[in-house]
């Protein structure tokens, strides 16, 4: 995955979902602003008044409220430090699988599934909220208190896991066929996702002093046993006309990027792909210019050779020697390959996580 980025990964229900019950709003204000000379106890310390043992809170400040109110939200999420934190690629893929509505074929009702899509809607913690704010007219801070109810996110954050879990037992539900394929090897990515996510909310609940519902599994798991199907299923690359390796290295850099392995004489699958590079005469230039095309078909030998990926890019460079030309027009398309092959690719298999 190469070097991570983290952040925060807060996901929250939506509005009328998590706080019709109690009356409040995720993320929203608590109403008009208290003002005045006496400072609310709140201020000084939060624990004073949401004590401890049933809220986990925190105090924000700024030059205005809607800042005093963010910064507020930011240091009740900081309280939880690391344990809550996931790989943005992770956060990513997880939420565009819920937007998209891949996650619909997977869960096993209509409830599980509104808790999926709003899980990954908002982006405060769940059940966090504006209780008070107060704007000290001496100084010119407005202070705002962000609050979270440990027995509701007890609540909520179980219900989303156990939604999760359900969700995984699904994908990984294959026969040995089904499992060794392109299909299976991304339905055991995914599981990996939403294994992790899980993750976040398990450390979010200790943290809180709750136990996760049983039966999680790492996502290390699922993406280990996705490895070991990349292995099983070797992409065979092979280009006609390439110049020292370097179009079929930069596909199959793209499949291993996926995670997928490149290799093999007999694969099931197979990236075919020609290469041609030709002069390109030009009218008043006193430049050299050569035309590159690449066509690439992902093939499955075990349906009759259908074509499942369709690749095709061209483009021309130009030098003063046509020598120079053809090496700067290689280099366009070897460049061209790694910038968006591996996006197609993925394009690709993201379908297969819809039930069948």
């Amino acid at each position: 995955m190469g070097k991570r980025r983290f952040a925060v990964f807060a996901v929250c229900l939506c509005i009328f979902l998590i706080f019709s019950a109690c009356g409040s709003t995720a993320g929203g204000s608590s109403g008009r602003e208290a003002s005045g000379r006496v400072r609310p106890a709140w201020v000084n310390s939060i624990d004073s008044a949401y004590n401890t043992n049933q809220y986990v809170a925190a105090v924000g400040t700024g030059n205005d409220r809607p800042t005093a109110e963010k910064n507020a939200f930011a240091a009740l999420i900081a309280i939880f430090g690391q344990s809550i934190q996931v790989d943005q690629t992770i956060t990513t893929a997880y939420q565009d699988a819920v937007i998209s509505g891949v996650t619909a074929g997977w869960a096993e009702d209509t409830a599980i599934q509104n808790t999926i899509v709003t899980s990954s809607s908002l982006d405060t913690l769940v059940g966090a909220e504006i209780k008070e704010t107060w704007f000290d007219s001496s100084s010119n801070t407005h202070y705002a208190a962000a609050v979270m109810e440990k027995t509701t996110a007890m609540r909520l954050y179980s219900d989303m896991i156990r939604a999760n879990q359900s969700m995984i037992v699904n994908l990984i539900d294959m026969n040995q066929a089904q499992k060794n394929s392109l299909e299976g090897f991304s339905r055991y990515q995914f599981a990996a996702t939403v294994a992790d996510v899980n993750s976040s909310y398990e450390n979010l609940l200790k943290v809180i002093g709750a136990s996760a519902p049983a039966g999680l599994v790492k996502g290390d798991q699922y993406r280990l046993e996705a490895a070991n199907i990349a292995k099983a299923i070797p992409v065979a690359v092979t280009v006609r006309n390439d110049r020292s390796g370097r179009i079929q290295g930069a596909l199959a850099k793209s499949l291993a990027d996926m995670g997928l392995s490149s290799g093999g004489s007999n694969s099931r699958y197979r990236v075919e792909a020609e290469l041609s590079i030709t002069e390109v005469e030009l009218a008043n230039q006193q430049n050299k210019f050569a035309r590159y095309v690449v066509d690439a078909n992902l093939v499955d030998t075990a349906s009759g050779r259908t074509v499942l990926v369709p690749y095709n890019i061209n483009g021309r460079e130009g030098h003063l020697t046509i020598s120079e030309a053809e090496n700067r027009a290689l280099a366009a398309a070897e460049r061209k390959i790694n910038e968006e092959y591996k996006n197609i690719l993925s394009g690709y298999l993201s379908p297969f996580l819809q039930r069948k």
